[in-house]
């Protein structure tokens, strides 16, 4: 019985690997995308916690983001078309930074006027389109660096 604790330490601790380091670059990807895209909505009051920093705020649903997302991107891995996994796995990461870039639009500026539902998306698209779309290709890139890199030196060969 004590052969397999050291197997099961070999496969555990891989997967504990590429989890952290999923969750860190999600982490830092997100706290990225939110600036860019909602940054000019950081010296706004939100209007669900008087006290809470736009900071906090983005720390806190990026920590959420990186730890859901690299759960999530975790049973994706069975899947062997890396072009099938990739969309899904961006459309994915896409869908949910404009639903929390939605949410800061509507806690920090959307509450405190007379948006209607079309405007707030609207709004939230507009200023989210060019930062969602090219750090969710960054994002997805480096989470599956080792796998393209493999690709493209066995293209090679």
């Amino acid at each position: 019985m004590k052969t397999a604790e050291p197997i099961k330490a070999r496969r555990f601790l891989p997967f504990l690997k590429r989890f952290s380091i999923s969750v860190v670059i999600i982490f830092l990807i997100t706290i990225l995308q939110i600036y860019w895209a909602m940054g000019i909505l950081a010296d706004q009051t939100s209007s669900s916690c008087m006290s809470c920093s736009f900071l906090d705020d983005t720390v806190l649903m990026s920590f959420l983001m990186g730890i859901f997302l690299s759960a999530v991107f975790i049973l994706f891995n069975s899947v062997q078309k890396f072009f099938i996994k990739f969309v899904v796995e961006f459309l994915l990461l896409i869908n949910v930074w404009i639903f929390w870039n939605y949410s800061i639009f509507v806690d920090r500026e959307s509450s405190w006027s007379t948006y209607d539902f079309k405007a707030e998306m609207y709004t939230t698209l507009s200023q989210s389109f060019f930062p969602v779309v090219i750090l969710g290709c960054i994002c997805i890139l480096l989470l599956h660096f080792k796998e393209i890199k493999g690709k493209f030196t066995s293209f090679r060969k």
